[in-house]
């Protein structure tokens, strides 16, 4: 018997695609992870869940971790001497920040907000810290691809500075002649 499609169960493929370890081998750092290193993260990460307009962390704050948006929007932003604010991005599902606190105690540069309620995965330093010596090669693989993204960012951050550098040279330049 051929059932018809208009009455199979759609949702019945999307169950393993609703876990979180599915969701975090989605995310580019976590990508190579096999299912191994994938069970050690999910123990690992902490869920966290914020309302519309819910403040996640404040420029200066000491961060302990990074952040991966699994459901919702998040503001980042900084604030100038004035106390106005200037967007500097807005995430979506699958985007992460925060990265940058997990090598070591440093202030934030920047604030993060909820703009809707919002649900994120936190992985902290001290559970990287602590996974380093109880399971080395796995949180090894998982440390390799966020150094991996870091660089990455590092390399984009490099190529926008001096795309910078030389139109500012250009302009000055032509502003010469």
């Amino acid at each position: 018997m051929n059932p018809n499609p208009l009455w199979q169960n759609i949702f019945r493929n999307q169950a393993g695609k609703q876990t979180l370890a599915y969701f975090l081998s989605q995310i580019p750092m976590f990508a190579k992870l096999g299912r191994r290193e994938l069970a050690l993260l999910e123990k690992i990460v902490h869920l966290r869940n914020y309302v519309a307009d819910e403040m996640i962390f404040s420029t200066g704050d000491i961060g302990s971790g990074m952040y991966v948006i699994r459901s919702g929007q998040v503001q980042i932003f900084t604030v100038d001497s004035e106390g106005k604010e200037h967007e500097q991005a807005i995430l979506e599902p699958g985007d992460f920040f925060g990265e940058v606190a997990l090598t070591g105690n440093r202030p934030r540069t920047a604030a993060a907000r909820a703009t809707t309620a919002t649900s994120l995965v936190g992985l902290f330093r001290s559970d990287i810290l602590e996974a380093t010596l109880r399971h080395p090669a796995p949180t090894a693989k998982i440390l390799f691809g966020l150094n991996r993204v870091l660089a990455d960012r590092l390399l984009q951050c490099s190529q926008q500075l001096e795309l910078l550098q030389s139109t500012t040279r250009d302009s000055q330049e032509h502003h010469h002649e």
